[in-house]
């Protein structure tokens, strides 16, 4: 239910009286720095690459700007799509009947948006740390698969427990278990009451502490003992936050920010836990010997298994060891080597990475779920850790651990596709949506780019370069058919619309290559029982992402009655336009274009795709848009496909 407006002030002014107090912390702070400005021109103009560096560099994005917009109010109210669904799967607040969530929901430009706002779960919005805190908290009570190495004992009570987490939690229990690393059972003294034990455990294991101190009608203890004995844990544990949280009050607001800061100080506690002692122990062998390593149970870092991966050995590595890779037929089959490789120099040992790792950690991931409650043998205790391969790259599977274990982690662009594969076969689909949205953040963000030289373009083919783009854009690290093939491969559409989209906005430097034309075989062919009129779904795409280019260019100069001159011109499922039409464009007489004059930076002339030359850029587009189309026919013929 929507608050009433009178409804609404008299909360937001009860929020600024708290917040001016300092009881209740300003959710949408002020931030004037340059890089909060950054995030914000991105968002305006739906700059997805520029969102998702600014979210990684650690921008507070629920900050406000000198005129009080927070990003996700300007993403809405710009109108971009995706923007608002990255923001919002990064932790952006929009929650109902609070003000700064109306607003987003009444700026919103259009129904799509405002739809996607009110469908998302708020409370993951708001909360983003919280499926990573809801694990932790069920390690108290999961009996199967036990993962558990040390027992907690007061009184009747008991509790099994993890020695890397009261470790990362606690110092006291770090120097405790650093100096006795081999103990699995600890007794606590009998003085304090068992529920002020399990208030104090239930808090390092990041879960909320109940109002009512877990008393029942049966409970031999008072609420002041209770209140007594978390005292003095608290202070023997040194974990005085909890003191502190206990004596916040009932307030629900301030109760909630400080659980959700206990639960910011505990990842941070267990990241940096995690990086001291797992990645710094990690051990690079040679792959033939990595089966070979014996690791003992009691170790210093209470590890429980080792995961491996192997390096690929890449043709690069092959070349600097005076190797020739082999020749590919056309179906990238090898057909052996130009010639034998010197047998004074030996091919490069493959090398393995080995990370010491804890599988209470690793439960959060479905495939080791499965794995660690089956009768395989990785299941089973052995003398030693064991030893259990995955299939990626130690950087790639450095990436997956840094997330099951932090919540967090930084996605080179490079390795987003491995990224994306190996959280499938994982079976983390978040993290699988964070490669997702990597991949579809490369290019040139809006998509909005400069009017390009087609004389001066460089040609080169798609199988020896990455994805191309303009000559003032960035080379990406990452071949648009392979996306758009583990878009359909996945079944991602996140993946499918941005390849359409990508290729659509550089359609001139694809439309002629043989794996282009592959690409559009594949895509008939995934019609089951396709019929000759059957379209081509991601032809259809392209046809929708070139109109909205080239229309872009004009509306954003103001020029929109250029493509609007006539339906037909612009209809993209009527490319042939007749000779009249053209005609209108190409003397551009209705924008008072004068066909002589020329531009200084386009070296006194602009030529269109099929090197005319003509009045000014905007001409020049609208006679690329229809030859880009007849370029998609002539396809079309040439594959013999009706669609």
């Amino acid at each position: 239910m929507v608050l009433r407006k009178d409804e609404l002030e008299v909360q937001l002014k009860d929020e600024h009286e708290l917040i001016r107090d300092g009881v209740l912390r300003d959710d949408s702070p002020l931030d004037v720095s340059p890089e909060f400005s950054r995030l914000c021109d991105a968002c305006r103009v739906g700059d997805l690459k520029g969102c998702q560096e600014a979210i990684a560099s650690g921008v507070n994005i629920n900050a406000r700007d000198s005129f009080d917009y927070t990003p996700l109010i300007l993403a809405s109210l710009c109108g971009h799509y995706e923007t608002v669904r990255l923001l919002l799967e990064s932790g952006a607040l929009c929650e109902r009947d609070t003000f700064q969530g109306e607003r987003c929901l009444y700026n919103a430009l259009n129904n799509r948006i405002r739809n996607l706002l009110l469908q998302y779960d708020y409370s993951k919005s708001t909360d983003p740390l919280q499926p990573f805190a809801a694990h932790i908290t069920s390690l108290l009570t999961r009996e199967e698969p036990k993962t558990s190495d040390i027992c907690l004992t007061a009184s009747s009570s008991t509790w099994n427990l993890h020695k890397f987490i009261l470790s990362a939690r606690s110092p006291y229990f770090s120097q405790k278990l650093a100096d006795s690393p081999e103990t699995t059972l600890w007794k606590l003294a009998n003085t304090i009451p068992p529920e002020a034990f399990q208030i104090a455990l239930r808090y390092l294991y990041l879960g909320d502490v109940p109002s009512d101190l877990g008393l029942t009608p049966k409970s031999q203890v008072t609420e002041e003992e209770v209140f007594k004995g978390i005292d003095k844990v608290s202070k023997q544990l040194e974990i005085e936050s909890l003191w502190e949280g206990i004596l916040a009050g009932s307030d629900r607001r301030i109760a909630r920010q400080r659980h959700q800061d206990e639960i910011a100080r505990g990842r941070a506690q267990i990241e940096t836990w995690y990086r001291e002692n797992v990645l710094r122990h990690k051990i690079e062998i040679d792959s033939s010997k990595a089966q070979d390593v014996k690791w003992t149970r009691d170790n210093g870092i209470f590890a429980d298994v080792l995961l491996r991966a192997d390096e690929d050995t890449t043709s690069e590595d092959a070349l600097s060891h005076g190797i020739e890779t082999p020749k590919a037929s056309t179906n990238n089959i090898p057909i052996g080597p130009t010639r034998s490789p010197s047998r004074s120099r030996q091919p490069p040992k493959k090398q393995s990475v080995l990370f010491p790792v804890h599988r209470a950690m690793l439960l959060r991931c479905d495939y080791f779920q499965t794995m660690f409650t089956s009768s395989f043998l990785e299941a089973q205790l052995t003398p030693h850790l064991q030893i259990i391969p995955v299939a990626c790259t130690p950087s790639v599977l450095e990436t997956v651990l840094d997330f099951l274990y932090t919540e967090n982690c930084h996605i080179p662009i490079e390795e987003a596709l491995d990224v994306l594969f190996a959280a499938d076969m994982l079976f983390l689909e978040k993290l699988k949506t964070k490669a997702a949205t990597v991949i579809s953040t490369i290019g040139h963000g809006t998509m909005n780019l400069p009017h390009a030289d087609v004389n001066n373009v460089e040609r080169v083919g798609a199988a020896e370069r990455d994805v191309e783009v303009d000559a003032d854009v960035e080379v990406e690290k990452i071949n648009v058919y392979d996306v758009i093939r583990a878009g359909w491969f996945l079944k991602i559409q996140r993946l499918e619309e941005f390849s359409a989209r990508y290729l659509a906005y550089r359609l001139e430097q694809y439309i002629d290559e043989e794996e282009f034309e592959e690409l559009i075989q594949e895509s008939a062919s995934r019609i089951e029982k396709r019929q000759e009129t059957d379209s081509i779904e991601l032809l259809d795409d392209i046809r929708y992402y070139l109109s909205e280019r080239f229309r872009l260019r004009f509306e954003d100069s103001g020029l929109e009655e250029i493509m609007n001159e006539s339906n037909e011109t612009n209809d993209p499922t009527n490319p042939n336009p007749n000779t009249e039409t053209d005609e209108v464009i190409l003397t551009s007489t209705n924008v008072n274009v004068d066909i002589n004059e020329t531009d200084p930076f386009m070296n006194g002339e602009i030529k269109t795709l099929d090197g005319e030359i003509a009045g000014d850029e905007f001409a020049a587009d609208a006679i690329n848009y229809q030859i880009l189309l007849g370029k998609i026919d002539g396809l079309l013929e040439r594959l013999k496909l009706d669609a």
